[in-house]
């Protein structure tokens, strides 16, 4: 079901699920909001769940996405809560929706590159890609001793699904380590 957009709301597309069997998720691509259903839902109740997503990701319900200064702020704030300080990253920004990832870290020159599209994304999942960008400045790669410190932040398993499933549904091939994006920097600055 697609809703045609208006001035004031954005088309509503509703994907149901013969998997999905409680749960009820929604996310914003582009111009739309994707709600996501169990297949057994009533249209009542698929009425009663896609309003309440929608409201959720309103404009008036979500907040700015923070700014470069507040990213780097926030940043900080997790390397002391999670890292021990040790990450120092010298900055901290957003850039235009990248197509093979989420965000990506040079810890050659300790630069930090969030992708705009988590501007839309729960706090808590941009809180997630900042502490794994923050662990490539003190360990390359995708290795244990780095998932042992993203492992710190205590939401990590749950982001990572949530990245995982808004990159399925959205068909955009991202993930946050399928592919390792400090080797892609690193030949980036050689090559």
């Amino acid at each position: 079901m697609v809703d045609s957009p208006s001035e004031s709301r954005p088309a509503v597309v509703v994907r149901r699920s013969a998997k999905r069997q409680r749960t009820v998720s929604a996310y914003r691509d582009r111009d739309q909001i994707v709600v996501m259903i169990p297949d057994r839902f009533t249209p009542a109740e698929e009425k009663k769940h896609v309003g309440r997503m929608v409201a959720r990701l309103s404009p008036a319900s979500t907040s700015r996405p923070p700014s470069d200064a507040s990213l780097a702020r926030r940043a900080t704030e997790l390397s002391t809560l999670y890292l021990g300080g040790r990450a120092v990253p010298t900055s901290v920004r957003w850039v235009p929706a990248m197509s093979t990832r989420w965000a990506s870290c040079t810890p050659a020159d300790g630069s930090i590159r969030l992708s705009t599209r988590l501007h839309d994304m729960p706090t808590w999942v941009r809180d997630y890609v900042l502490v794994h960008e923050l662990a490539h400045l003190l360990v390359a790669g995708h290795g244990p001793e780095f998932w042992l410190l993203v492992s710190r932040y205590p939401r990590t398993e749950r982001a990572r699904g949530y990245l995982d499933g808004v990159s399925a549904a959205s068909h955009l091939g991202l993930s946050d380590d399928l592919a390792d994006d400090l080797a892609d920097d690193l030949e980036d600055e050689v090559g």
